[in-house]
């Protein structure tokens, strides 16, 4: 990593190093106590270990002139690890919050076991976790075969994924002590947020840079939505968590929206953090992915680039139709529910334009178990964005919300259409950075693809199943006009779906750490052969 870095590099990279520690330990002294004193040692730590390993190679001799001839793809191998890593913490705690809807009296007598704790780092380390390293490291993957460019700098792209897992970091152990600002995907306290603005202009900067000095004039379909998944996630971040300290040493805050406008932003960024995040960020992916696994160009160009507009359009409009029968004015749910249901023309174009792209390449989808799980996502997405839209209904949204038929929905974007393109990057990728022909283990990949569709059809039909029955339940009256089950009759109605979620979450788990085994042993085999064209005038691939 560090003799990869000229001279200067070192030394920029030093100072930045030596920056996060002195920050962290103002943060530790300030605070005195508590969660920011916490997280200000963190800092500290990740700053002194940065110093002294940076610090160890500061002379060294300089890398070779011909390094600018090479891809600079270091930082995506350490973000794909740290992918893997933030899939085995969120994954795991998943499980441990499903088995304990279950078994609730299983519970230790902690207060950082509570499922009000737990669950903020499930969701925290599955979406920006594991999510977010793997859009940042496949992003600068794609960005230099695309646009046939290196990086434009060396040092950038490491203080981006650092920087960023260190906020994912001081989320999650906030978490866990008590400290929240009780924002749906966005509980991390003010000082957190602040510093992943830094970071994430960092990134959004770099990426700039690099476009600006392609060498291929086209800027291909993927970086579009690389981009507007930078860009957007910024501007939601910015707007969703602006807040006041209650005191600058303390991780203690509170939002300057109230009442009304505060759930209107929440949802704003909420559903945006769905549309710019988990959607149009792992659209790029599956369109430089998919075409190079099957060896198949995109079946139309044009209509990429139209459902790229149509989906950055619509999707900003839908967040309300997260609050319908609330204190939002009648208007405002109507446009989000209008506009949902628009969306789906947008969001099928991209599913189908993926599913046509493997036309004259089925065999392959039948013979590749990566491949397998890009199609698979193709389907996913195309079933989590119709139901997505047709749950925004006004009538049907009567019946869904505040049931588990939301829950068995997200997942059905999650495991179904996030974690399977990731997937399919990841076995795509590995292998080039290990400078080898395929994974370690191709019937490793078979066992995890079978693992990941089975956990994920238990895990959302449980859901759909429980969703549904509980919203029957709750709108079932007598003949004298009272309701016919008490609320705790459908909660003890949940058991069976319960543990089919919990059986469900533990198939995909176990899939994960296959995954996380081949890379491991795929990493460990690399061999010196250099697999990817070089950087010379030829078309992008």
């Amino acid at each position: 990593m560090i003799s990869s870095l000229t001279i200067s590099e070192r030394h920029t990279a030093l100072v930045l190093s030596v920056v996060v520690a002195v920050l962290g330990l103002a943060m530790a002294a300030f605070a005195q106590h508590g969660v920011m004193s916490t997280h200000g040692f963190i800092a500290l730590g990740l700053g002194v270990a940065l110093a002294f390993l940076v610090g160890r190679t500061l002379y060294e001799p300089a890398p070779h002139a011909s390094r600018a001839d090479q891809y600079y793809d270091e930082p995506t191998r350490f973000g794909i690890v740290m992918t893997l890593v933030w899939a085995m913490i969120g994954m795991s705690v998943g499980v441990w919050v499903a088995a304990l809807l279950y078994w609730p009296e299983a519970t230790p007598a902690l207060p950082w076991t509570s499922f009000g704790r737990l669950r903020p780092v499930h969701t925290t380390g599955i979406i920006f976790g594991f999510g977010g390293n793997a859009l940042i490291a496949t992003s600068f993957y794609v960005l230099q075969r695309t646009s046939r460019v290196r990086l434009a700098d060396s040092v950038s792209p490491w203080f981006v994924l650092l920087g960023y897992n260190l906020f994912c970091f001081w989320a999650v152990t906030g978490y866990l002590m008590g400290s929240t600002q009780s924002k749906e995907y966005a509980e991390a306290e003010w000082y957190a947020d602040l510093w992943l603005v830094i970071v994430w202009v960092t990134y959004f900067v770099l990426y700039i840079r690099t476009l600006a000095r392609r060498s291929e004039p086209h800027i291909y379909v993927a970086n579009w939505y690389y981009l507007a998944f930078i860009l957007v996630v910024a501007m939601l971040h910015i707007i969703n968590n602006l807040a006041l300290p209650v005191r600058w040493n303390s991780a203690e805050s509170f939002p300057i929206w109230s009442g009304v406008q505060d759930a209107m932003i929440q949802w704003w960024y909420g559903h945006n953090a769905v549309a710019f995040f988990l959607t149009a960020g792992f659209l790029g992916m599956l369109y430089y992915f998919l075409p190079v696994r099957s060896g198949r160009p995109i079946w139309s160009y044009r209509l990429s680039i139209v459902s790229f507009w149509g989906i950055t359009f619509f999707y900003v409009w839908v967040g309300s139709h997260h609050l319908h029968y609330t204190a939002l004015p009648y208007w405002a749910q109507t446009l989000g529910m209008t506009f949902s249901v628009m969306l789906l023309v947008p969001s099928w174009a991209s599913a189908g334009n993926a599913i046509a792209t493997l036309n004259g390449a089925w065999h392959k989808v039948r013979d590749d178990a990566t491949l397998r799980f890009m199609f698979v996502a193709a389907v996913f997405y195309g079933l989590s964005t119709f139901e997505g839209s047709f749950l925004a209904i006004r009538p049907v949204n009567s019946l869904s919300h505040y049931t588990d038929w939301t829950v068995g929905h997200v997942h059905s974007g999650t495991l179904g259409w996030v974690a399977m393109i990731v997937f399919g990057a990841i076995y795509t990728l590995v292998p080039q950075l290990s400078r080898r022909r395929e994974m370690a283990s191709s019937k490793a990949i078979e066992w995890h693809f079978w693992l990941a569709v089975s956990g994920t059809l238990i895990y959302v039909v449980a859901m759909w199943n429980a969703g549904i029955t509980q919203g029957l339940m709750w709108r079932t009256y007598d003949e004298s006009g009272a309701l016919s089950y008490s609320f705790i009759q459908s909660v003890e109605a949940m058991a069976p779906y319960y543990l089919l979620r919990t059986l469900g979450g533990l198939l995909f788990l176990a899939g994960a750490v296959i995954c996380a085994w081949n890379c491991r042993m795929t990493f460990r085999s690399a061999t010196g052969e250099i697999l990817d064209r070089p950087l010379v005038g030829q078309p992008a691939e």
